[in-house]
């Protein structure tokens, strides 16, 4: 049997990538989440070193100069690459997410192992309209989470998720 799909051959088998992107909105929000944390490293930074006393500011100052270009790449290539790659998917049998940007993580769990069913939004993911859910199994891996999801939608996926767990029999192990 071969799905088909984008994927990695395993034999004969190809894992394709989950179905659906995350909402557009993630972009901004975690564009933002970015700019929110260069802020603070950046006062840190310029805190640190205005006290540094002058015969180290010569090898402080690049240093310094570099975090921030890193930080100023982070928040403006890693939203872009990282919706292309954070796609998930809940299937009859099945919880599929992959996220990532520099690497990529992909992590299936059958819903007869799902144990809870939980939504988080934080403080900016409220003003993006935004959700995370997270699916815990009994795996030593830990939870699933689908990321950056509408709220309406990850209501319904939450709502479902539910559904299809309370009415499966035995402990979830």
């Amino acid at each position: 049997m071969q799905e088909q799909g984008s994927g990695h051959d395993v034999g004969q088998f190809v894992l394709r990538e989950p179905a659906h992107h995350v909402s557009p909105r993630a972009i901004r929000y975690w564009v933002v989440n970015g700019l929110i944390s260069g802020v603070v490293g950046w006062v840190v930074l310029f805190t640190i070193y205005w006290f540094l006393p002058d015969s180290w500011a010569v090898w402080a100052g690049p240093i310094f100069i570099l975090i921030m270009i890193s930080n100023l790449v982070d928040v403006t290539l890693e939203p872009l690459i990282r919706y292309r790659r954070t796609r998930w998917e809940v299937s009859g049998d099945k919880v599929f997410a992959q996220t990532g940007w520099l690497s990529r993580d992909q992590r299936i769990a059958p819903l007869s192992r799902v144990q809870t069913v939980d939504t988080h939004r934080g403080a900016v993911m409220r003003l993006y309209r935004l959700a995370n859910i997270k699916v815990t199994t009994a795996s030593a891996s830990g939870p699933i989470t689908l990321t950056c999801l509408d709220t309406e939608l990850a209501d319904r996926v939450t709502a479902e998720l539910a559904r299809i767990t309370g009415e499966t029999t035995g402990d979830a192990t």
